[in-house]
């Protein structure tokens, strides 16, 4: 096993020292503290046990982790101890309303099938702990995933956490393989794929890259937290350079409270009554298809010819999916598909 880095080691450190002076009844003496955490029992001398200790209080000071100093003795104001009061460090209790518990139980389901499922399904038993509600039947139906299938996804992602520039084959729009070599920026799910938005060392400039079209190993170069992602960085700027150009105007009725990226994008909204209304907005071909699809029964395709068509390929798609059977099965999910396409409105 590779020895630890300077980098967790010193985390560590700082985690045992947090624990040890919030855990403490009363002020601990630098002795004590010397003693029982094996980082500094381990200095060289005690002069690098003050430096290292003087700086470990210093940055947990800078990170907003108040340390109090109190004289253990009064007839010896030289010896002082250092406590953390809980109270300082800890947040108070969360609520939630409905509609913020519906949000989280929707984002732990649309992550069900990620690499980071297991940290969704804890933060939801966690919830259930502690007396929380989940109402798991929220967003059934045609309900968005978040997939992280492609092969690069792991690499990419830990160049964007590491902050390390990588090497890659890339598939262009006409097919045509390069490599590129980029420093990764974020990690970006846009209308239902993955996004690499970086720095292109190559190019020069800001580029976004399709995860699907990643082709081979992804290859880390240069050192971990070698360059700064830009203060203003949006990746959704970068995407939207490489969204197609509009193709006309679509028309899509929704439900109030939903589509908010249908709505982002809208040139005009009209109310139609207590539960609906209808928007306008530029129509991207495959882009508009899939932010209806997703909505599943709360958004109606109205306009043109080809989002309607669209999306009720989609939708047939869903249904051969789940197997409908049967006569009955089969003109109910007729009914489903002129509800949410328009028919016979």
């Amino acid at each position: 096993m590779s020895p630890a880095s300077a980098s967790a080691e010193k985390t560590e450190r700082l985690l045992n020292l947090i624990l040890a002076l919030k855990s403490a009844r009363r002020p601990v003496s630098k002795q004590k503290i010397r003693e029982s955490l094996p980082a500094y029992a381990q200095a060289s001398s005690d002069e690098a046990f003050d430096r290292m200790f003087e700086r470990d209080k210093d940055e947990l000071r800078e990170m907003g982790i108040p340390i109090t100093t109190t004289v253990l003795d009064v007839l010896f104001d030289d010896e002082v101890g250092y406590r953390i009061d809980a109270s300082e460090t800890s947040l108070p209790a969360i609520s939630f309303e409905p509609d913020e518990m519906a949000a989280l139980a929707l984002a732990a389901r649309a992550w069900s099938t990620a690499s980071i499922s297991g940290a969704a399904s804890a933060g939801l038993r966690k919830l259930r702990l502690s007396g929380v509600e989940i109402d798991e039947s929220v967003a059934a139906g045609a309900e968005p995933r978040i997939r992280t299938k492609e092969p690069a996804f792991e690499a990419v992602h830990a160049a964007v956490s590491a902050l390390q520039p990588i090497t890659f084959e890339y598939r262009r729009n006409d097919g045509e393989l390069t490599t590129r070599h980029v420093q990764p920026w974020a990690l970006k799910n846009w209308h239902g794929r993955w996004y690499l938005t970086g720095y292109d060392l190559d190019r020069r400039g800001e580029r976004a890259f399709r995860l699907s079209r990643f082709e081979g190993p992804v290859t880390r170069k240069g050192r971990p937290g070698s360059y700064a992602v830009p203060t203003g960085h949006v990746p959704e700027v970068a995407l939207e350079a490489e969204q197609p150009e509009p193709e006309g105007t679509a028309v899509v009725r929704v439900r109030h409270g939903r589509g908010h990226t249908l709505r982002r994008h809208a040139t005009r909204t009209t109310e139609l009554d207590d539960s609906w209304a209808e928007i306008e907005l530029p129509y991207r071909r495959g882009t508009t298809e899939r932010d209806v699809v997703a909505l599943g029964t709360h958004a109606v395709a109205l306009s043109p010819p080809e989002l309607v068509d669209g999306v009720r390929s989609a939708l047939l798609a869903v249904a051969e999916a789940h197997g409908a059977q049967g006569a009955d099965g089969d003109q109910e999910a007729h009914e489903g598909l002129q509800a949410r396409t328009g028919e016979g409105a």
